[in-house]
């Protein structure tokens, strides 16, 4: 991360020139045609870079190959803001030069996981894998299953994730509480989870991928929580210590719904598939139709606002 506020346009000596932005695909070119003072040019990761790519001072970077990705980067001299296409930044996150600025597109893929997480809960709360199971073998077998009426939810992580699925689980009826590193109101902190997380139904992880966070469910928070509750990881996949995730999920006390793993991808020999009580889905969350479209659009908004000698909203602290 970088020490310092990022040389802006309006600061430095070529701010009467356009600002030239290196985007990853075709599509970056129409997203940035329409922002004032920037000028794109497209580059591949796998060749070498375009001419007057040592100008740019604005690179979208794709998520892989992280390499190859950060070998460009330290190519481009005059390089000051790197603009993602997704709202994790835990591959770039101290990894990127000193006077390099990190932001991402936050905002963009909210709806989209925070809908996957919705359909994913309900599904497990109806028990309608086991229906499915059921119609495929032709086997008529009626079983009263859950409701999330009146159950308790945990979301970790008040940000675009957290508050788009809480939009989403409102209308069924759910106590719902926030939480998040600071408070402010309707969220409390991490201070809390001793207290709450016995309580909980189900505790739905949407936060982004730190050192802080980085194993947050261990052994002992899940431990802590109530048997017959939910975890769904819609983070990353070492939040969770998959090795504690088996332990409880095979005696059956615990359930789990995985949109990313650890490791990811999942060997196709490794327990979890099997695991009784979980759901997994391949990182398929935010892959909707309109996913590119809208992170272009936030990435077009943060460099816009770089553009205009400020501080792009969705820099990463």
């Amino acid at each position: 991360m970088p020490t310092q506020e990022p040389i802006t346009p309006a600061q430095s000596e070529a701010s009467t020139q356009p600002l030239i932005a290196l985007v990853p695909e075709p599509r970056g070119l129409d997203a940035l045609a329409a922002v004032d003072g920037v000028t794109a040019l497209l580059y591949d990761v796998r060749d070498e870079p375009p001419e007057g790519a040592e100008a740019a001072e604005v690179m979208v970077i794709p998520s892989r190959p992280v390499d190859r990705v950060l070998a460009l980067i330290d190519r481009l001299p005059a390089l000051r803001l790197v603009q993602t296409l997704s709202a994790g930044t835990d591959n770039w996150t101290g990894r990127l030069p000193a006077h390099v600025t990190l932001s991402n597109a936050r905002g963009a893929h909210g709806p989209a996981v925070a809908e996957w997480a919705a359909a994913t809960l309900l599904a497990v709360a109806r028990d309608l894998p086991a229906f499915a199971a059921d119609q495929a073998a032709a086997r008529w077998n009626p079983h009263v299953a859950e409701t999330l009426w009146d159950k308790r939810v945990l979301i970790l992580g008040a940000g675009d994730l957290g508050a788009q699925l809480r939009a989403r689980l409102e209308p069924f009826g759910p106590h719902i509480t926030m939480m998040a590193r600071h408070p402010r109101p309707g969220v409390v902190t991490m201070a809390d989870l001793p207290a709450l997380l016995p309580a909980q139904d189900v505790v739905a992880l949407m936060l982004p991928l730190t050192p802080d966070t980085h194993h947050l469910a261990d052994k002992d928070f899940l431990a802590a929580m109530k048997d017959g509750a939910i975890l769904l990881n819609a983070a990353r996949g070492p939040v969770v210590d998959t090795q504690a995730l088996l332990a409880e999920t095979r005696t059956g006390r615990l359930r789990a719904i995985l949109d990313v793993t650890d490791p990811e991808p999942l060997p196709p020999d490794h327990p979890l598939w099997h695991t009784p009580g979980v759901l997994i889905t391949p990182h398929v969350a935010g892959d909707v139709p309109q996913a590119d479209a809208r992170a272009w659009q936030v990435a077009a908004a943060q460099i816009a606002q770089y553009a205009r000698g400020e501080r792009p909203a969705n820099t990463v602290s």
